[in-house]
């Protein structure tokens, strides 16, 4: 049973069991599958994707009469919702896109900044019944708009060697230029250095669970990666006016992720709080994973009564959770307010899981209260900023005297003689 407890400012730490690094060692494990994978390439990827996923695999890469054949195998209902999901992401994203300025304003000088792709990307997808298409969708197309030059997928297959239609097919529709039978952390290894069939990436994004966690953290550095994600989070704010019923299948729709995952309800009334611990019991009773988000709900689900509705943003605030969900009268007036959060959800009637599917904004989120200093997967993750600078010779000689003052008082001699060297009346001086 979710516990209900009096907000009395304690420290996010306090409340949830947020730490990352608390997890699983397996770093000696992730040590020797990347090194068998640096050392062996295909053939270690093709040893552990029979060993861990049951699957004897001679070719790697999905073909396109694979790729084809999953559209034809899905339903005509889901293929349009893929279709659909794909065009709101898109139309979402577009919108990010940056634009290169140049600045003239000065006498002699250019300056400005470009932005461009990162020329291969890799992205890592879980299995799960369908290999969530809908991860498929929000990885790959933000990279697409940027202008990626290769977006390579991988995600495990099953024992039969396959993937389902389903996950082929949001590849398809997304765009995605190669796709793989690989995954945990061999997929990892061979993104960050390449094998004969996987080609070598310069930036790894995507969701995992521990060993996929673990190897985007020991290639960081060999390759970029987006972020280290913890288990998934809800917070549901919600006046005494909100649906109990609504609330507690919000919560459970988080719960039942995984045993790890984080279900909050912040609320200014006791009665809320009551109804919805009861809902939340009443519910599980017919939930598929009912094991999975009872035990998550009762190692990590809580339930804070707060005495204002400023209160209840407070604590949004100190907790800092992947998703928020604002379900009082007027929920723009609260967002101003809201500092820390991944992704917002408006209203009594914007459940988290129209961000997770089809809505446009991105489902991947910072957690463990990283949201105080990171943001939504987007297209500026697939991209990289460049600044350019010109300055011809009299605006160069206006500053050079003050170049090499601050480069001396850095104690960069070289510094100051390399500004000093320009100027009109010759170098002989400057190196005496």
């Amino acid at each position: 049973m979710m516990k209900i407890l009096e907000f009395d400012g304690l420290p996010p730490e306090a409340l949830l069991n947020r730490d990352i690094q608390a997890e699983e060692d397996v770093s000696a494990a992730v040590d020797a599958v990347i090194a068998a994978v640096r050392e062996r390439g295909d053939a270690a990827l093709r040893e552990y994707t029979r060993r861990f996923d049951g699957a004897e695999l001679n070719v790697l890469r999905v073909t396109e009469a694979e790729l084809d054949a999953a559209l034809e195998a899905v339903d005509g209902y889901f293929l349009e919702t893929l279709r659909e999901a794909a065009e709101n992401i898109r139309r979402f994203h577009e919108r990010q896109r940056h634009n290169d300025f140049v600045l003239t304003d000065r006498p002699g000088v250019v300056m400005g900044q470009r932005w461009t792709p990162i020329e291969k990307v890799g992205v890592c997808v879980p299995r799960s019944p369908e290999a969530f298409p809908s991860t498929i969708l929000m990885n790959v197309i933000p990279a697409k708009i940027a202008g990626v030059g290769e977006t390579v997928l991988v995600t495990p297959p099953a024992r039969d060697g396959s993937i389902s239609p389903g996950a082929l097919a949001a590849a398809r529709i997304a765009g995605a230029d190669a796709v793989f039978k690989i995954g945990g952390a061999q997929a990892v290894a061979a993104l960050a250095y390449g094998t004969e069939s996987v080609p070598r990436v310069d930036k790894i994004v995507g969701p995992g669970g521990v060993f996929v966690a673990t190897a985007k953290r020991k290639v960081f550095g060999r390759v970029a990666i987006d972020m280290i994600a913890g288990p998934s989070e809800i917070l549901v704010l919600a006046d005494g006016k909100s649906d109990p019923k609504w609330a507690a299948a919000d919560l459970l729709s988080q719960a039942e992720h995984d045993v790890r995952s984080s279900a909050v309800l912040v609320t200014d009334s006791w009665e809320l709080a009551e109804a919805v611990q009861a809902e939340v019991e009443a519910q599980l009773e017919t939930l598929p994973r009912r094991e999975i988000a009872r035990r998550s709900l009762e190692d990590n689900g809580k339930i804070l009564v707060t005495d204002s509705l400023d209160k209840a943003v407070e604590a949004v605030n100190r907790i800092a959770p992947e998703h928020l969900e604002l379900c009082v009268d007027d929920p723009f007036a609260l967002l101003p307010r809201i500092r820390n959060a991944g992704s917002v959800f408006l209203g009594r009637s914007t459940p988290e899981a129209l961000g997770d599917y089809v809505a446009g904004p991105n489902h991947t989120l910072p957690t463990s209260g990283t949201a105080r200093f990171s943001s939504p997967l987007g297209v500026d993750d697939f991209m990289k900023r460049s600044s350019f600078l010109c300055y011809d010779r009299p605006a160069l000689n206006a500053w050079a005297d003050r170049i090499a003052d601050f480069a001396r008082r850095e104690g960069l001699e070289g510094h100051a003689r390399s500004a000093l060297s320009r100027r009109e009346f010759g170098t002989k001086a400057v190196f005496e």
